[in-house]
Parts: structure tokens; sequence; C-alpha cells
């Protein structure tokens, strides 16, 4: 039988230049978030197919990897629909295992908790460059915390780590879920079809205010409601910046009593705090069009920009509805992820340099060293470990010119040969 060599469409075998690269992330993301008094957790991979199905995953759920059963359980003269086939799946995000598991742990857990996961995740997408099958999340989430301290400190944790892995003149794009609610109320749209006028919101930075608006008139909207809408975001447009954005919008719902009086200007306070207390080069913008398409999102949400790049690489928001469909009764939530993939993508295209990289040397033995000579060279590449270098011990090649370059190409900088005779020679 002949193996097939290639990786599983959609995923990737990651080569150790990569590897290096992606070690040192964790590392730092790691250490930063636990400077903010995040904990580290550690979920299963597979879930229930109960709780991935739940309507709380978006669109994400048509993507599952879904599981057979196994053994006894799994009859297939007998089944009649996918449920009597199927009882577990491959996770598609980290926010659903979260939830399940502060709801089976939550009195061993201190209030609030505040929680940082990072795993491997499965959707069964259509692959393109910096997205695959296969990808690792990483996870900042703070339960309990029915303020936005919550949002606060997500948000600086957030950035300070960026900033440690180096990015730049980044932003913070902010909004709210009930400010979408509240202009689509003042605008005249029916209540049970808010969700679909924010759908078509969602695309406003590739089609514009026209195309939303078109959009808006051929799914059978009222032309009034459709021209009130696009009449605040024009008006948005003319404000100086994001502050007189939210005091003219403010102005405008409260004038038509559509939003509830305390939402913008808890998003203020969220947005200036953040911005004097950051530890990174970024701004926080405020964009009424950020809509986020996870449908458990209930208040605050946000997304990491890359304007130079032209790409988003992270996002979260708040979804208090949603530990209490699990435990029973209501528990505050909000969470940030850092798109960890789009970040190595884009450290590995601008040929990321570690710094602070330790000395990597490559110590070279010739044939037939006796057992004296080998335990030299081993000894000495043990003091030089203890000295925090990166030692790596191999056999010479015949092509010993070869062989360097290619170790160069690996990050090493120094070479020993070891010979079998005191001048270097082989017999």
């Amino acid at each position: 039988m002949t193996l097939i060599r290639k990786p599983v469409t959609g995923m990737k075998d990651i080569l150790p230049a990569e590897m290096e690269i992606r070690d040192y992330c964790i590392r730092i993301i790691k250490k930063t978030y636990a400077e903010f008094g995040f904990q580290s957790i550690e979920t299963p991979c597979v879930e229930s197919i109960e709780n991935l199905t739940s309507k709380s995953g978006g669109d994400n759920e048509k993507l599952i990897f879904k599981i057979l059963k196994r053994g006894e359980k799994l009859r297939l003269s007998e089944a009649k629909s996918e449920a009597d086939l199927v009882d577990s799946g491959l996770r598609y995000d980290l926010t659903v295992p979260l939830v399940r598991y502060y709801s089976n742990h939550e009195n061993e857990l201190p209030t609030p908790f505040k929680a940082l996961q990072m795993g491997n995740v499965w959707r069964a997408d259509r692959p393109q460059k910096g997205r695959y099958r296969q990808f690792m999340q990483c996870d900042i989430d703070i339960i309990g915390e029915p303020t936005n301290l919550a949002e606060i400190e997500l948000i600086t944790a957030t950035t300070a780590t960026l900033g440690r892995l180096g990015f730049r003149n980044f932003q913070i794009r902010i909004n709210e879920r009930r400010i979408l609610r509240a202009m689509a109320k003042y605008s005249g749209f029916p209540e049970e079809r808010f969700d679909e006028v924010c759908i078509i919101l969602d695309k406003m930075d590739k089609i514009g205010l026209d195309g939303v608006k078109e959009e808006l008139l051929e799914s059978g909207f009222d032309a009034e409601a459709a021209r009130r809408y696009l009449y605040l975001f024009e008006g948005m447009e003319k404000q100086s910046d994001s502050m007189a954005k939210l005091s003219w919008l403010e102005q405008e719902l409260s004038r038509a009593d559509a939003i509830e009086p305390d939402v913008i200007p808890n998003l203020r306070q969220t947005i200036e705090t953040a911005d004097r207390v950051k530890q990174a080069e970024f701004a926080i913008v405020f964009d009424p069009t950020i809509v986020r398409g996870m449908s458990y999102y209930t208040g605050t949400i946000f997304e990491i920009r890359m304007p130079e790049l032209g790409i988003s690489c992270g996002g979260g928001g708040r979804y208090d509805g949603m530990v209490g469909r699990f435990t029973g009764h209501d528990v505050p939530a909000c969470g940030f992820s850092i798109g960890f993939e789009r970040i190595i993508l884009i450290l590995m295209e601008q040929h990321f340099e570690i710094p602070g990289k330790p000395g990597k040397e490559a110590f070279l033995l010739g044939k037939d060293l006796p057992s004296d000579r080998l335990a030299e060279a081993l000894s000495e590449a043990r003091a030089e470990r203890e000295a925090g270098k990166d030692v790596l011990v191999v056999r010479m090649n015949k092509n010993k010119k070869f062989q360097k370059q290619q170790l160069t190409e690996q990050g090493f900088t120094e070479f020993r040969e070891f010979y079998a005779h005191p001048l270097g020679q082989e017999s």
C-alpha cells in the first residue's frame, strides 16, 4: 500500500523556522497575560455535539467536524437521522468549551475568573492564505465581572501583548450591540429583523454606504427606514473623532427614546480609560459598522485592525447570556481573542528575528572519535548550554562546507570541530 505524503487538505505541517517563532509568541503571550492575572486552563478538543450545536456559534456550527458514535452505540442499520450517528465533534472555537468548563467548576474558581486558553480548533471551512481548517486560537476571558472593568482589562492586556510582539500603530475598533439595535429601532426597522439589518451592515467595508442602502431595499425594507438608517452614519462621518461621533449619536438616539441611558456613557468611559492606560502604540476607535458574527454577543464588541496591512487579526466582546444556558443562572462574561495564525503569518512575511535570541552553536564530530574525545565534546556542549547557548551535536558530513551552509540557514553562527587526533586530521 502506498501511503499519502501530503497532510489533509486545509491543514499544514509546520517547519522548524516557523515553530521557533510560534513558541516565542506563545511564551510572550502567556507571560504578559499572567502579569494581568489571567490563569491558563485547558479543555478537550472534543465536545458534546449538543454543546457545539446549541445555536451559540453562528455560522461556525455549519463547519463542525463531526465524530461518529463508537462501538455498540453506532447502529448504522437503525439510523434514521444524523443524530443517530453523531454524538460529538471537534471544537470550532474556545468559547463554548470555556463556558462548559466554567459551569462544571464554578464552585472551585474565583470570582471574577480570568482565564487564558490557547489551543487548536477545527472548522470545515474553505482553505485560503492564512486560514486553515486546523488553527490555533488564543483567548482571554473574564467571567463574573459585570462592569466595563472587564472590557478595559481585556483591551489593555491584549494590546500590551501585541506591543511586546513588536506590533505598532494598530487599532482597536469598538462598538456596542445595544447601539446597533438602537440604531435599527430609531430607523423604524421591524424588531424581528434587526439581525438581518446587522448582517447587511457587516458588509459596509466591502460595499460602502450606497451598497448597504441598495441591499436593504432589495431585502424588502422600507425606503424611509433605510434613509433614516443611513442618515445616522452620514451624521457620524461628519464628526471629528470617536468622542464626537458618540455624542452626536447619543443625542439622536436619546431624542427618539431608542437607547438605554447608560449604554453610550459606559462605552465612552471604556474608550477613554483604555486609551489613558495603554502600554502600546495603538488607537482605540469607535466604529459603528462593527457587528461581529457570533450570535452570543450581548454588549461591547471589538476587533483588532492592522490598517497598514488591511486586515483584522482578532476580536471579541461581551456575552452575558451564554454562561447561564449551562449554569441555569446569569453570569456576566467577556472575552478577547488574538488571531494567532494571522499574527504568525505577518511575522513570517516580515522575516521576524526573535529579540535577545541566545547564540546557537554546532559541534561537528569527526569519525571514529575515541571515548575520551566524545565525552570531552559532550561535556563542553553541556557547559555551553548551562551558559545559555543552544548547542547542536552532530556527526560531521563529508561535505562539511555544505553542512555548515545548511546549519547557518537554521540560525547557527558558531562551529566547533572535534577530531580523533589532536592536530584535527582524520587518519
